[in-house]
């Protein structure tokens, strides 16, 4: 489409990580490895709560609907970056694209506020511990879940049409493996100050009032922790929680990709860590909850036990 003397794209062309050859097929055995086991961990994940009855608490609930989370999140960005890395089309439509944003919108801004509602179990769990089953209710753990979706779909919903309010021109290649509003920026003809103050309001409010929630929810549990009179009563509380805490690397990565002003983005630097938060997150966290966690893999091996075929 032609405004005045300028083109206004409608496709997109996606680089990827490399434009190698040879990269680029080291780089696909790389992601579909790592996007396989993502998907069987944060699955096994699932099912073992599902199934197993001393897992049915509200921490496991809310580790439960994070790995679901964290399924789907993935899910969102590898299968591009594996055929950006074999085909030789990696065209995508501003549908595709728009697409690939909103969903990506949506995970992320869903794990912030499940993160923090997360941090808050902790503090209920720790802090007032004889009132926490009762604190904790089936419906308030819903409803704190259901709320971190709903708020990720506004959110997003928001975040999405400001970003394609924008009119795009120029060349059409994207220096990065997904659409992301950054790359998308660099792109605009059109002026961005006010797209920026409107992004970094949502996305400002939304890390921030998380990492707030996360911040005041620690603190109460680390005085707790230290109320606790024996040594090995104060490990097993902190071990409950120290594994809650890397969630401050995501909200990290957020802030550092979205709180600076256009000038300041440099897409290869972006895209390296632009990887943390979409590929390698969704792998850690269920290598965080389950490998250090005594009760997750008592229930693998009681169901392991249950579907070896008995001799």
């Amino acid at each position: 489409m032609d405004v005045g003397n300028r083109t206004i794209l409608t496709e997109f062309i996606l680089l990827g990580l490399s434009t190698d050859p040879q990269w680029q097929l080291i780089l696909f055995g790389i992601f579909l490895t790592v996007y396989l086991v993502t998907l069987s961990g944060n699955m096994t994940l699932v099912i073992l709560i599902r199934i197993d009855s001393h897992l049915h608490t509200p921490m496991y609930f809310f580790i439960g609907n994070l790995s679901f989370l964290d399924f789907w999140y993935t899910s969102v960005y590898t299968p591009r970056i594996l055929a950006t890395c074999v085909s030789e089309d990696k065209r995508l439509s501003l549908a595709e694209c728009g697409a690939q944003l909103f969903f990506s919108c949506v995970v992320a801004y869903t794990e912030c506020f499940l993160l923090a509602a997360m941090a808050y179990d902790r503090h209920m769990a720790i802090c007032d511990p004889l009132l926490y089953l009762s604190s904790m209710s089936p419906s308030l753990c819903t409803r704190l879940v259901a709320g971190s979706y709903i708020g990720g779909f506004l959110n997003a919903i928001a975040h999405t049409a400001n970003t394609f309010h924008l009119s795009f021109c120029g060349k059409n290649i994207i220096d990065h493996f997904f659409c992301d509003a950054p790359p998308l920026v660099k792109m605009s003809c059109t002026d961005t100050k006010v797209y920026e103050e409107v992004l970094l309001g949502f996305v400002g409010f939304t890390v921030l009032l998380s990492i707030l929630v996360i911040i005041i929810s620690y603190f109460h549990v680390l005085l707790a922790i230290l109320r606790i009179r024996t040594a090995s009563g104060r490990r097993k509380a902190f071990s409950t929680c120290a594994s809650h805490l890397v969630s401050t690397l995501f909200y990290g990565s957020l802030l550092f990709m979205y709180s600076r002003p256009s000038s300041a983005y440099s897409l290869k630097r972006d895209k390296m860590a632009a990887l943390f938060y979409t590929v390698i997150n969704p792998l850690l966290n269920p290598l965080i909850y389950s490998v250090r966690n005594k009760d997750v893999k008592e229930a693998f091996w009681k169901a392991a036990k249950t579907i070896r075929p008995q001799k």
